[in-house]
């Protein structure tokens, strides 16, 4: 078997998104395009990947680790004069498939198609089928069904633009045969530019068979040129996650209105409701519940739990049967330990809070370490900052701690202390004793509230 590599045509700078990061950055399900189309040409195990960017663009510092070779198409001249810059900088020898930087959901199912069909001598072309072909180049056939060229949309006549079956642009053959008929083509066109599928009519003259892969559907073949286009094509994908979630037992309340830009894997019988959001990698336990509009990023959450709308949690585990939101934060580093109550407008950043502890009320909570069995009052805040380094506040189990309370770290409060309302505790709190500020109320029986004239 011919060994495989692969070239990603990436230097188009997408003058149709209007935008000036290019086009191959821009985000799919909270990745680039590129990032997409690079993890799929990685599934191949190809020997070598070859992207070809554009003068300028910023490709190399966002991909700077990955195990790619790297060539410039300077001045841009068409996808045919791009993948002559990719061999150059690719073994002469093998097979080389050809894929484009803005497309970015075809299946490594497929293109293993494509590649099989390379290695066994043909030119290999993965074609789809659309009812609307605006734009894309169409397959020609024979009489007898044989390929004879892709044309252009532009150059194609009104014949051959009522062709439904499409050249999706990805490609592979013998890496000598493409080196040869990149030679022979030239930029005679409406473009000025050197198509890469007019090498399609140089194999049909060679006497080498075109083979054809239909793509299983057709957001695998589609590609981003606009922004409508890549609207288009997030919806596509979100609804590809929410049918899986659906056929693994996930209940949506409307599958057309989440979005996962990552990996989200579900226990039995979750429930997720309208309008979340899940970025990087997210596990959600049996019978897990997330409310409307929550947005959770990097989190584990264990079975029972219930996430109430409103609520964004990043870069922390939540435990089991806790109760989280609605409108609360949990920051990074945080940790949650079983039936732990998070309620409203409650913010927890880098502390770990201990079973059955209830923080439920407009509250801050910052690098702590909060134990077992504490309360935490309505409007109490960890003052964790000095202006220049953070420090750490230490509650012990059993503690209760009331309203409106700030705790200047360092410090820690003993176990089973209770903190009176409205204090301010900069010194260490001794265990099971009540800490207070000294306080006065006066009562002035002969004042009178201010009227409006």
């Amino acid at each position: 078997m011919q060994p495989l590599q692969i070239a990603i045509l990436a230097a188009g700078k997408g003058k149709r998104m209007r935008s000036a990061l290019p086009k191959v950055l821009h985000p799919l399900a909270g990745k680039p395009l590129l990032a997409h189309v690079l993890a799929t040409a990685q599934a191949l195990n190809p020997r070598a990947i070859c992207i070809v960017e554009g003068t300028g663009d910023p490709l190399r510092t966002r991909f700077a680790g990955a195990d790619v070779v790297w060539a410039r198409q300077d001045p841009p001249r068409g996808t045919g004069d791009a993948l002559r810059c990719a061999l150059a900088a690719l073994p002469r020898d093998g097979v080389t498939l050809v894929l484009f930087g803005a497309d970015p959901l075809a299946r490594a199912a497929t293109l293993r198609e494509v590649v099989a069909r390379a290695q066994r001598g043909a030119l290999s072309l993965l074609t789809v089928n659309l009812d609307d072909a605006e734009g894309y180049g169409r397959v020609v056939r024979l009489a007898d069904g044989r390929v004879a060229a892709i044309v252009e949309h532009a150059d194609a006549t009104p014949e051959q633009q009522a062709i439904r079956e499409v050249n999706t642009g990805v490609m592979a053959a013998p890496t000598t045969a493409f080196a040869r008929w990149l030679a022979a083509i030239d930029n005679r066109n409406a473009g000025g530019e050197y198509y890469l599928t007019d090498i399609i009519a140089l194999a049909v003259r060679d006497g080498v068979s075109v083979a054809t892969t239909s793509a299983t559907s057709v957001t695998e073949a589609l590609g981003v040129n606009s922004q409508r286009d890549l609207a288009e094509l997030e919806r596509r994908y979100q609804r590809a996650q929410a049918d899986a979630l659906l056929d693994a037992g996930v209940a949506l309340a409307d599958p057309a209105r989440i979005d996962v830009r990552g990996t989200l894997a579900c226990g039995r019988d979750v429930s997720i409701d309208v309008d979340c959001i899940f970025e990087g990698h997210v596990t959600l336990g049996d019978e897990v519940v997330v409310g409307a509009h929550c947005m959770m990023k990097n989190v584990s959450v264990a079975a029972g739990t219930m996430i109430a709308p409103f609520s964004l949690v990043e870069d922390a585990q939540i435990g089991a049967q806790c109760r989280v939101g609605p409108y609360a934060r949990i920051r990074p580093g945080t940790v949650l330990a079983d039936e732990v109550h998070i309620g409203n407008f409650v913010e927890i950043k880098a502390s770990t809070i201990g079973e059955r502890s209830k923080v439920n009320h407009l509250t801050y909570v910052g690098d702590a370490a909060v134990g077992r069995d504490v309360n935490v009052g309505a409007g109490t805040i960890t003052c964790n900052y000095d202006g220049a380094a953070k420090h750490r506040t230490v509650i012990e189990d059993g503690v209760h701690i009331g309203s409106s309370t700030q705790l200047v770290a360092p410090v820690t409060i003993g176990r089973g202390a209770t903190i009176g309302a409205g204090t301010t505790v900069w010194k260490d709190a001794p265990p099971e004793a009540l800490t207070l500020n000294a306080k006065t109320q006066v009562a002035r029986s002969d004042w009178k509230r201010p009227k409006k004239g």
